[in-house]
C-alpha cells in the first residue's frame, strides 16, 4: 500500500513557475514508477509526465514538453514536477500516481497506476 500526498499548488501569473511535490508513505517508493496527471474543469483527466523507478527515464505529454520536468528523490520518497513558463491552459488539479512494475508500460495510461493522491490545485491567470 502506498499513500500519496501532493503539495505546492497555488495561483500564479502566466509565465511563472511552480514546483509540485508528491510525498509517498512506506519504504517501497523506489519500486514504483511515478506519474503526474491533471484534470481541468469540465475535462477528462490527462497524462502529464512519468518517471521510471530509478529516475533514469522520463516521458512528457506534448503540451508540457520543454516546460515541465519530472524528477524523484528515492531517499526522500518524493516525486516532483517543476513547471516553468506556465500558461492559463495549465490550470487544473494535478495528481500524482504510483505504478507497480507489473502494470507499468509507458506510463501514459491511468490503468497502469494503482495508487493516486487527492490532487493539488494549480491556477494560472493571464
Amino acid at each position: 500500500q502506498v499513500q500519496l500526498v501532493e503539495s505546492g499548488g497555488k495561483s500564479v501569473q502566466a509565465g511563472g513557475s511552480l514546483r509540485l511535490s508528491c510525498a509517498a508513505s512506506g519504504r517501497t517508493f523506489s519500486r514504483y514508477a511515478m506519474g503526474w496527471f491533471r484534470q481541468a474543469p469540465g475535462k477528462e483527466r490527462e497524462f502529464v509526465a512519468t518517471i521510471t523507478r530509478s529516475g533514469t527515464s522520463t516521458y512528457y505529454a506534448d503540451s508540457v514538453k520543454g516546460r515541465f520536468t519530472i524528477s524523484r528523490d528515492n531517499a526522500k520518497n518524493t516525486v516532483y514536477l517543476q513547471m516553468n513558463s506556465l500558461k492559463p491552459e495549465d490550470t487544473a488539479v494535478y495528481y500524482c500516481a504510483a505504478a507497480p512494475s507489473n502494470s507499468y508500460r509507458d506510463g501514459v495510461a491511468e490503468y497502469e497506476y494503482a495508487y493516486w493522491g487527492r490532487g493539488t490545485q494549480v491556477t494560472v491567470s493571464s
